[in-house]
């Protein structure tokens, strides 16, 4: 990969996203915790969540990945709360389609995730970049199934 490549992928967008990442942590009581890891690159995200009548009212992730995991994991955080499960697993698929077939940015309130389009071309980063999305997805279908 380029120089070139590396840095326009780094974008100062991307790293800045890195040093402010919504809910990092755990929460003390969740009703369902959920840990994903990226078998290609060792990213690791643990979802925390609590869930009301299908609505995420408390989130908290510990993201170990690479700049562009924590991005993705920035840009759900800011926006997790309030979501319901066909909302996450929507913005994950428009995300999928983004860096994987050359789809659309995802709608509003993932739109943030446009800064990742420049991934789509680095195919051994798009685990990373999912894992947060997959992990908050993987919570509210377990979250249901116990309810």
């Amino acid at each position: 990969m380029p120089d070139s490549d590396l840095i326009s992928l780094y974008s100062s967008r991307i790293l800045a996203l890195t040093t402010d990442i919504p809910h990092l942590g755990r929460l003390e009581a969740p009703d369902v915790s959920v840990k994903k890891r990226s078998p290609l690159c060792g990213s690791t995200v643990t979802v925390d969540l609590k869930v009301r009548d299908g609505v995420i009212t408390d989130y908290a992730q510990d993201v170990k990945a690479c700049a562009l995991g924590q991005a993705s994991a920035a840009i759900l955080g800011q926006s997790v709360i309030g979501r319901t499960r066909d909302e996450i697993e929507t913005g994950r698929a428009q995300l999928r389609a983004m860096l994987k077939d050359g789809g659309p940015v995802p709608d509003a309130p993932f739109d943030g995730l446009e800064v990742l389009k420049p991934a789509a071309d680095f195919r051994n980063r798009h685990a990373s970049i999912l894992l947060a999305f997959d992990a908050t997805a993987e919570a509210m279908a377990e979250a249901e199934t116990a309810a």
